[in-house]
């Protein structure tokens, strides 16, 4: 026992409470991966950078006509933040022991590898090398960020020693 401010503080029940919960830090971390890197796709796709439209995700679910208008796009953004959130979910549970960038970068290429090439008929309703060049790597490179940005954080959070040794007294 160890008092602090006139309290007794329990010492392993400290140590209990400074871990990170992996359910709620996965969904924290996708809902701001989704609102991040969905409104920059939203933004290339209003600047011209990419052709498809953010309602990409909703394809299977909604008339392409829909995807079109600005409520579409919203549903696509919405859709694009729910993926976010599965997304980084997985890596949290699987892979958040990966130290470094290299993880999560190559994290975001394989689901860009997925939705652009395995599911391209499903989502884009075309092959992904119709498309413009320029799409075909604005694409590409918003996904490779959006892997970055759940690997990289989850590996902060989950293998930063600086943290680990401030809590143990060792810095």
């Amino acid at each position: 026992m160890k008092k602090a401010g006139g309290l007794k503080v329990n010492k392993s029940h400290q140590q209990k409470s400074d871990h990170t919960n992996h359910w709620i830090f996965a969904i924290e971390l996708g809902l701001f991966a989704g609102l991040i890197w969905g409104g920059a796709r939203w933004l290339m796709y209003l600047m011209n950078f990419t052709k498809v439209i953010p309602g990409f995700l909703g394809e299977p679910f909604f008339k392409h006509s829909f995807l079109l208008t600005t409520a579409g796009q919203i549903t696509g953004y919405l859709f694009f933040i729910v993926l976010s959130v599965i997304v980084s979910l997985l890596y949290v549970l699987i892979l958040r022991k990966l130290k470094g960038p290299w993880p999560g970068m190559l994290y975001g290429v394989l689901w860009w590898s997925v939705i652009f090439l395995a599911g391209s008929r499903l989502f884009l309703l075309q092959r992904p090398f119709r498309l413009p060049w320029n799409t075909v790597i604005s694409e590409f490179c918003i996904f490779l960020l959006w892997g970055l940005f759940i690997g990289y954080t989850a590996a902060i959070e989950y293998t930063d020693e600086r943290k680990r040794e401030q809590q143990t007294g060792l810095a």
